[in-house]
């Protein structure tokens, strides 16, 4: 292994571990302060950064692998992040989609949505960075494993707009239920990241079919 496989390695896992601090910070606030403000796109966006720090433990997990040796199926450890990952995932939709049919039904709205402006806005910004610099490493690397985590952060950016779309209609134009729609669309995406992470654990060979949330 050459110096410069081993640096861009070494970026790989750094990456991954910016995302898993990144995601652990983000949960902790949007989920904190979606709860005191009753905004529950905001706090659906946070579980979802949650859930995206046990899938960040599975990829730092084969990265390390990677490092020692290459690698071409998927070990139990990453397997059972993967099953629990998914299954986290569809308990977050059940959850998003119960409490949008309740905010509904109540004529429930939040006190604010400015928090999830600033979030969505910071997660926009963090989340790109974070997909051209995995891209750019797994290209470099050919690896298809940082290459689908990329594609999986892109889906993160994704869902930041959803966040923000339905903050700044809401905070600026009180559009009714508007949150509730808005947590319905981060639902969307829980389901299928939770599809792709259990096609993961069903297919423990790594390669161009690994990849997630295009």
């Amino acid at each position: 292994m050459n110096d410069t496989h081993l640096s861009q390695q070494n970026t790989a896992l750094l990456l991954a571990a910016i995302t898993i601090l990144y995601n652990l910070i983000e949960g902790i606030v949007s989920t904190t302060f979606g709860a005191a403000d009753e905004t529950l796109a905001l706090f659906g966006f946070g579980v979802d950064s949650f859930v995206e720090v046990l899938s960040g433990i599975g990829i730092a997990h084969m990265i390390v692998r990677m490092k020692k040796h290459p690698i071409e199926r998927r070990d139990q450890f990453e397997i059972t992040a993967l099953k629990i990952t998914g299954t986290a995932f569809y308990l977050l939709v059940a959850g998003l989609v119960i409490g949008a049919i309740l905010s509904i039904l109540y004529q429930a709205n939040p006190e604010t949505t400015i928090v999830g402006i600033i979030i969505s806005t910071i997660s926009i910004l963090t989340m790109y960075i974070l997909y051209r610099q995995k891209l750019k490493v797994g290209q470099a690397l050919k690896s298809e494993p940082i290459i689908s985590d990329a594609n999986c952060t892109k889906t993160c950016f994704y869902l930041s707009f959803i966040l923000l779309g339905s903050s700044v209609l809401y905070e600026f134009f009180k559009i009714p239920y508007v949150d509730a729609l808005g947590s319905l669309g981060i639902a969307w995406y829980a389901f299928k990241e939770g599809q792709e992470a259990f096609e993961k654990a069903r297919t423990r060979t790594l390669g161009f079919a690994d990849h997630c949330c295009d």
